[in-house]
């Protein structure tokens, strides 16, 4: 069974960027780490590039080692792998996640959403997370799929996108 990035969650950051991974996204995290076993922090990676504006992405190590393999696999000296290379492996950092769960997240990052403490929102996506400043998420994301969803007809099922 693949387990993957599922739910929002809100969670605080310190004044020392001492925040706590969801329980279920901790889960996912072991899973998506070649070298956890019980007793071992998992690792993670988060993703703090340009293109991300005000969010991060999280990653497992598994996930993330793909992506960088699909970059590499790109023609040496090529515009987009120097692109792609800069944008996503140059601006990520690997974080350990304590035994209770937690990781510290770097001014740098924090600064980039805006925060040095507060809430965060957790939002999963299958493969990887967001994470928002909280407020930020409530409006730029929630109130956009409210917006759209109030464009459909009654009964709208979204998974009809699916059907292709």
């Amino acid at each position: 069974m693949v387990l993957s990035f599922t739910g929002e969650h809100t969670q605080k950051v310190d004044g020392k960027g001492r925040m706590s991974i969801p329980a279920d996204f901790r889960r996912v995290l072991e899973a998506g780490d070649p070298e956890w076993t019980p007793g071992l922090s998992p690792r993670m990676y988060l993703l703090y590039g340009d293109h991300l504006k005000n969010q991060l992405h999280g990653y497992t190590v598994d996930e993330f080692n793909a992506v960088v393999a699909q970059i590499n696999a790109l023609p040496r000296g090529s515009s987009d792998k120097k692109k792609l290379s800069r944008l996503i492996i140059g601006q990520s950092i690997k974080l350990d996640v304590d035994k209770d769960g937690r990781t510290v997240m770097p001014i740098k990052q924090r600064q980039k959403l805006g925060l040095t403490d507060g809430e965060l929102t957790f939002s999963g996506l299958g493969d990887h997370f967001e994470i928002w400043k909280a407020e930020t998420f409530s409006k730029e994301v929630a109130d956009d799929l409210s917006g759209w969803l109030g464009e459909q007809e009654d009964g709208y099922d979204p998974l009809i996108l699916l059907d292709g």
